[in-house]
């Protein structure tokens, strides 16, 4: 594999609405994040990925954009995220930006012009239809539940939104949308920041003709990601786009890309030819969400993670992820964030951080921040559980029990402000925050965290120190080992003479191990006081250990 900046970096993603307020509306800004980029460098991160901070009405917290080339005045302006590039850049961090181009908000001055009238130039820079039989033109639902289809009454058609109603989606297969789309990314290139994450990017191809979806059930809206989803022809979209923006730059790209395989990589990651640097795949998430057991879940998620180690090897890169913004906390679905809080963060931490490919870290889960409970749907901001709260609720769903689904899986979890501290709101801000803190911040913070050298914070920082010292744990193979054990994750990375064994409970049971791996091999990192793993052949409730040794 080549050897490259980006491979050997650590990421860490940043929600500017809940990360740090400084001017005390209750909002993140970017003060907030260049007060905080000593932090970063303590911490040991080499890059930010910055979740939107363009101006947008919010439909859905900035990824609703209104203006690609501006800077929302809730978190500042143009010439404070400038200061954000020169101070992080003066500190050897990159900054990545969010590109948002599946669909625009609303309220951008193209799909104003768009909706204007028929026959505006702009018309076809989304996708109009008429209706049929005097209902939406098919019957596609909305990722965020209903219908995808939005009716216009002035212009007598609908526009589709894939995502939320004040989310129109473009239409790639006009030339002059893509020439437009590239030219904003130029803009932002030449400004010289180091990257994208490209969101939600699989679907800005639809189906020909955008047909109507099988439906023997007779639902209302049938759920439509078969006809949008890495659609044939995405491709030469795609290829295009690189080919006059990025490709020209030594920056980074990850894609968001619901929808791709491993038997994709070549085409979507290959280390000559890909679209992207890499990618975040979604075949783990639904794991944990399944009516299988505990035992069954581990064994599945092993083959998911491994099939894409295995897939991509010298053919491409991974995005190695646990969270983002659009996921529950992990402490709170994969592991336990009760009897063992501490010790399940940092087992899932050592599991993910040290396979084969670049680490990203969500904002608080490095302090092993955990899902909130809210006791009203009044208290969640996030518009697609809202959407389905309410489209559930209309077709006889009992409010109370949906709510409990909701606090289980909604975004918001994700979303809850930074915890700094122990004092009001966290120290997130010195006003009533937009979404409510979590309650646990008096307990779960950064000020408690880097004082205690056991702490999850601590263990991050170790992982990010040994991941840069042994070049093994970033271009080293991956082997699993043990694959049909049902408690435990294990697995090695070799590369020449080096071998490092990672080795992970995955349950509140002692386990033992089948076989002796750890025979001299030194313990590089554990989390527990003290590692007995060649000597008792045990594993206790959620213990990870790192070893290293010659092969």
């Amino acid at each position: 594999m080549k050897k490259t900046w980006w491979k050997e970096a650590v990421c860490y993603q940043i929600y500017p609405r809940s990360f740090m307020d400084t001017n005390g509306d209750g909002i993140g800004d970017i003060q907030g994040i260049i007060s905080k980029l000593d932090y970063f460098c303590d911490l040991g991160v080499d890059v930010l990925w910055i979740c939107p901070v363009y101006p947008s009405p919010n439909a859905d917290n900035g990824y609703d954009i209104s203006d690609y080339q501006g800077i929302a005045a809730e978190f500042g302006t143009m010439g404070d995220f400038d200061q954000l590039l020169q101070e992080a850049h003066s500190r050897g961090l990159k900054i990545i930006m969010d590109l948002v181009v599946n669909h625009t908000s609303d309220e951008h001055p193209w799909f104003i012009e768009s909706r204007s009238r028929k026959d505006h130039p702009r018309r076809d820079w989304y996708i109009w239809r008429d209706g049929k039989n005097g209902t939406e033109p098919n019957n596609w639902e909305s990722i965020f539940s209903g219908s995808a289809w939005t009716y216009d009454e002035p212009t007598d058609q609908y526009y589709l939104h894939l995502f939320d109603q004040k989310q129109p989606d473009l239409n790639w297969e006009n030339s002059l949308v893509r020439e437009a789309v590239s030219g904003m990314i130029n803009w932002w290139l030449e400004k010289g920041i180091d990257g994208f994450r490209v969101d939600a990017i699989t679907h800005i191809k639809k189906r020909a003709g955008l047909p109507d979806l099988p439906n023997p059930t007779n639902q209302q809206f049938v759920s439509s990601f078969p006809m949008h989803t890495n659609q044939e022809g995405i491709l030469e979209h795609l290829c295009a786009l690189k080919a006059e923006t990025y490709a020209n730059y030594d920056v980074m790209t990850v894609g968001e890309a619901n929808g791709v395989t491993e038997k994709d990589a070549s085409d979507w990651v290959g280390e000559d030819q890909g679209i992207f640097n890499m990618i975040f795949q979604f075949e783990q998430l639904g794991i944990w969400e399944s009516e299988l057991s505990t035992s069954q879940k581990i064994i599945n998620y092993k083959k998911v993670l491994t099939k894409w180690q295995t897939g991509l090897h010298q053919v491409g890169w991974n995005a190695l992820y646990l969270e983002n913004h659009d996921q529950p906390r992990s402490v709170s679905i994969v592991g336990n964030d009760q009897t063992y809080w501490s010790k399940s963060a940092k087992m899932l931490a050592a599991l993910y951080f040290l396979m084969q490919g670049t680490p990203f870290i969500y904002q608080g889960q490095e302090i092993g921040m955990t899902n909130v409970q809210f006791d009203s749907i009044d208290d969640y901001n996030d518009v697609r559980m809202k959407n389905h709260f309410q489209f559930e609720v209309a077709n006889g769903a009992v409010p109370d029990v949906l709510l409990q689904e909701i606090c289980r899986s909604s975004r918001d979890n994700a979303r809850t402000p930074m915890q700094w501290n122990a004092k009001e709101h966290g120290g997130f801000s010195a006003a009533k925050p937009w979404i409510k803190v979590n309650s646990n911040y008096s307990t779960i913070n950064v000020e408690a965290q880097i004082q205690d050298e056991q702490s999850i914070y601590h263990f991050y920082k170790k992982l990010i120190q040994l991941r840069k010292q042994h070049p093994v744990l970033i271009y080293g193979d991956y082997q699993l080992l043990f694959e049909e054990h049902s408690a435990i994750f294990a697995y090695s990375r070799s590369l020449e003479q080096h071998r490092t064994i990672v080795i992970c409970n995955m349950t509140d049971e002692v386990v033992e191990i089948p076989e002796l791996v750890a025979q001299n091999y030194q313990v590089l990192l554990g989390n527990y006081p003290d590692s007995r793993i060649a000597a008792n052949h045990r594993l206790a409730p959620y213990e990870a250990v790192v070893l290293y040794g010659d092969v």
